[in-house]
């Protein structure tokens, strides 16, 4: 960003200008696909029972219906770091959105299981790429002072769109059959993809960016085993514990090595996802609560609806209509709690979250055989504002504090955290419950009132580990810096102030500014006039703009 020391952090002028609407449109139109794309990705667990009457298939072989979906999202997802490098925002969207409609439209006419699982890969390998576009392009052209209640709307995309998608399902399938989940989607999909077509401009620059073969050929075995590992022993019953951890050791392997990987071809700018947004104190943060907070999301989504139905013997469609105030609250919450962030910064919103979360949790360990359907439903609005109140502002300040060349790569470890924390939710909360389930469990293959008890109870004691990352969370400094050069330092040159370059891509870390007072400051420095700066656009001293 460029700055002016005598120009305020805002101007009348800013919101009405033609940048800023365009910028705003192009916003718009990316949330309302991230939401349609990430709605479709909870959908079919509901469906399950009907696909394996209608399609004569195993429960495993349904279970492959969503398995695959994740699993092609955690493969893709880490290389669109290199595809937002290279190639435009508009023939990025363009791609998502084609792939997501075209395999909704194949996945309408599927004749049988195996051309229905392709439909899937296909729509999950638009949705992988949708989610970390919207992320890089809110963070090229929302100035600072702004991003807070922006991402608080992205939140309503990645929070509520997964707990919407039970409930939804439950609708379609209690009045039609299940190509009417595909067929219900169609419209929103063409729409999407016909608007963004006419409207979506390119913003933010391309380069030349080298694809390394090897790491891509690792990430396949290491994101996709870990995903596939933990949904192995998500599976009820417990029959698949030994592959699964075969396919999870296989996984972790296969990270380490890619791990490794990076770090060496990161040195010259070359790596498939650069880990030194790490090197970021507030991301590492950022990254390490949102997993967990994750893991709760995901897990809460998956057993709810299971104990109200096999313990409390409610029909599908209630339990998908029983979390659906959770979600409507998180939708009206995350704009309201990305103002505040702007406002007075994460620690006033996180620290409650924590213990909110933690709280709610606690409580579902009480659930019982003979709990009241509302008494379930407060619960999960307990976990739903507690989860709100830490998505938006840590994704906020975790992402604010990386450099613009380390923009999109944070993107893209944001997605893939969210798929394989969510893969580990699910598996965490599905073994605890089978494995507390008692005889009754073992001979139904069903949910027990102990087994949930257990899952939360355990749930509950890891989300006690996001207290105290919380309270270490300080609101990022919007300091301005160098573009990093071919060896992961600041390539000399000074910051739009004239200070030193940052170090190692990453934002510099330097004290933690005030919360609220300094903030107008902080915006100040970073967006003095409200436009957007390219990144490695020329300031008026000289240097290069960070942008963002």
């Amino acid at each position: 960003m460029t700055s002016s020391p005598s120009s305020p952090a805002t101007t009348p002028s800013t919101a009405e200008s033609p940048d800023h609407a365009r910028n705003m449109l192009v916003i718009r139109l990316l949330l309302v696909s991230a939401f349609v794309v990430i709605l479709n990705e909870t959908l079919m667990g509901v469906a399950i029972p009907e696909l394996i009457d209608d399609l004569g298939i195993t429960a495993s072989a349904a279970q492959w219906l969503t398995t695959a979906f994740m699993l092609t999202l955690a493969v893709v997802i880490p290389i669109t770091g290199f595809l937002m490098l290279r190639f435009s925002t508009r023939r990025m969207f363009l791609a998502a959105m084609s792939l997501f409609t075209i395999g909704t439209a194949i996945a309408t006419v599927a004749p049988g299981f195996a051309v229905l699982l392709i439909a899937r890969v296909v729509q999950a390998s638009g949705t992988a790429i949708m989610m970390p576009l919207l992320f890089t392009t809110v963070f090229a052209l929302v100035p600072a002072h702004m991003r807070g209640r922006v991402v608080g709307n992205i939140s309503i995309v990645i929070s509520v769109a997964p707990a919407l998608g039970p409930t939804v399902s439950g609708l379609i399938l209690s009045i039609a059959d299940w190509r009417w989940l595909f067929i219900t989607m169609m419209p929103f999909a063409i729409g999407a993809l016909a608007l963004g077509a006419a409207r979506i401009v390119n913003v933010g620059e391309q380069r030349p960016v080298r694809l390394d073969v090897p790491s891509v050929v690792l990430s396949i075995p290491g994101f996709g085993g870990l995903v596939y590992g933990l949904s192995l022993l998500g599976e009820r019953g417990g029959e698949q514990l030994v592959p699964g951890l075969i396919a999870l050791g296989i996984g972790i392997g296969a990270i380490a090595l890619f791990t490794a990987r990076q770090v060496v071809l990161q040195r010259t700018d070359g790596a498939l996802l650069d880990l030194r947004t790490f090197a970021s104190r507030e991301f590492a943060l950022a990254i390490a609560t949102v997993t967990i907070a994750s893991m709760a999301l995901f897990g809460a989504i998956i057993l709810i609806p299971l104990y109200v139905q096999d313990v409390l013997g409610a029909e599908a469609v209630v339990s998908g209509l029983l979390i659906l105030p959770g979600g409507l609250l998180m939708a009206f919450a995350a704009p309201v709690i990305g103002r505040r962030y702007d406002r007075v910064g994460p620690r006033s919103l996180v620290i409650p979250g924590a213990i909110l979360l933690s709280a709610s949790l606690w409580g579902m360990t009480l659930f019982s055989a003979t709990t009241p359907l509302w008494l379930v439903t407060v619960a999960n609005l307990g976990t739903s504002l507690g989860l709100a109140l830490l998505f938006t502002p840590l994704i906020t300040n975790g992402m604010s504090s990386l450099t613009p060349p380390l923009s999109s790569y944070g993107s893209a470890i944001v997605g893939t955290i969210q798929q394989v924390a969510g893969a580990a939710g699910i598996a965490l909360f599905i073994s605890v419950s089978s494995a507390f389930a008692g005889p009754e469990g073992a001979t139904t293959d069903s949910v027990t009132a102990e087994g949930v008890r257990a899952a939360f109870a355990v749930g509950a004691i890891i989300a006690l580990v996001t207290i105290p990352l919380v309270l270490m969370v300080r609101r990022a400094e919007p300091v301005p810096f160098a573009t990093p050069g071919p060896d992961g330092a600041g390539d000399g040159s000074a910051d739009a102030e004239g200070g030193a370059p940052a170090e190692g891509g990453a934002r510099a870390a330097s004290a933690p500014a005030t919360e609220g007072a300094d903030h107008s400051a902080a915006s100040t420095a970073e967006n003095s006039s409200g436009s957007t700066t390219l990144s490695g656009a020329p300031t008026k001293n000289g240097a290069t703009s960070s942008g963002s």
